[in-house]
């Protein structure tokens, strides 16, 4: 069954968004009578339409649908091209991100002002709707406004990472076996350029760990993907 988020109840009733609706009917083919999943403060329902083309549905049974990780991940991305920063986006969800913060690095080809910002994290986060509808998410991670480094640091996790090539740094792997006892995680990731030295000693100043992914260098696109398929061998199987 197709997956949407709604919250717009009326007792037993779910009524969609225009967008919602338009999918439901025009781009899936569907009608009166047949069922769909609703996502409501992370508990999930079977619902039948009832209504077209302003979709409504109503409520047939409560599913036992429970997906999300056990760990709270956040990505922190540095600011990267679009095709490279949706392919974080969709695959870091289908992999149970929790949040998502882009940041501003020294070497981030890309520059975003103020009035591009918010056009791009209503775009970033519409993509990673998308992507928990397919993935079968029970709740969608918030994408936050874009911040710096000196902000970033400020922001309170149980276990704060950063990747990097530092043949000195402990792997990724040894932090996760002796780090069990957490709740959330913040792992940052460079940009293609990587982090200066500055920014490094910056990050490991303020509580961070240095980890590695492996001996080879990865993309910086592969990074997120590769620690969050870590996370989930270590606490997931």
């Amino acid at each position: 069954m197709q997956r949407y988020f709604c919250s717009n109840k009326e007792n037993d009733k779910y009524i969609l968004s225009k967008e919602q609706s338009h999918h439901i009917i025009n781009v899936m083919r569907m009608n009166l009578g047949d069922f769909i999943e609703i996502v409501d403060n992370e508990k999930v329902y079977k619902c039948e339409i009832i209504k077209v083309p302003e979709v409504e549905v109503i409520i047939k049974q409560e599913l036992d649908a429970y997906n999300e990780m056990s760990k709270k991940v956040t990505i922190c991305q540095a600011l990267v091209k679009e095709n490279k920063m949706d392919l974080i986006l969709q695959k870091s969800v289908e992999l149970g991100m929790h949040a998502f913060i882009p940041l501003k690095t020294k070497n981030s080809i890309i520059k975003i002002n103020n009035q591009e910002a918010l056009k791009k994290i209503d775009r970033w986060q519409r993509i990673v709707i998308d992507a928990c509808r397919q993935s079968k998410r029970n709740l969608i991670p918030k994408v936050f406004d874009i911040k710096s480094i000196e902000e970033l640091v400020k922001e309170d996790y149980d276990l704060k990472l950063l990747c990097t090539v530092n043949e000195l740094s402990t792997t990724l792997k040894n932090v996760l076996q002796n780090n069990k006892k957490y709740d959330t995680m913040i792992i940052v990731i460079g940009p293609e350029g990587g982090f200066t030295q500055e920014e490094e000693k910056y990050f490991l100043e303020h509580g961070f760990i240095s980890v590695s992914l492996g001996k080879l260098v990865l993309r910086t696109e592969t990074a997120s993907l590769c620690a969050l398929s870590m996370i989930n061998y270590e606490y997931e199987r």
